[in-house]
């Protein structure tokens, strides 16, 4: 039995590609900042902090994928290993949105002063 060698050059460089697109979208829209993005907010936070997050979580979903090899399992692995991920990262957002949000309103609205 033989084992034929199978490059995986042109994988790599998609994947590099790809995260370095990705990447750079997210650098170009920090330095660039669009007014219609910065100024306009849903739930709280602006919609450029929305593609922020947006885009972060597509390159970690990205790179489970492509470096912990999850396209050649089974999907009751895949489910298991990203539905949990994807149930806290939603739950974790949620949580840092409403706490920030609640601190701010407190921190604004009373007499109590801004000491940082």
């Amino acid at each position: 039995m033989s084992h034929e060698h199978v490059s995986n050059t042109k994988r790599i460089w998609t994947v590099f590609g790809l995260l370095s697109l990705i990447t750079t979208v997210e650098v170009a829209f920090g330095i660039i900042r669009p007014a219609v993005l910065a100024e306009n907010a849903f739930v709280s936070m602006s919609l450029l902090n929305w593609l922020f997050i947006i885009l972060t979580l597509v390159k970690a979903y990205y790179i489970v994928w492509a470096f912990m090899h999850m396209e050649g399992e089974k999907k009751v692995l895949k489910n298991a290993v990203v539905l949990p991920l994807i149930f806290l990262v939603c739950y974790l957002i949620f949580i840092l949105l409403t706490e920030g949000d609640y601190v701010f309103e407190v921190f604004r609205n009373s007499t109590i002063k801004w000491n940082f």
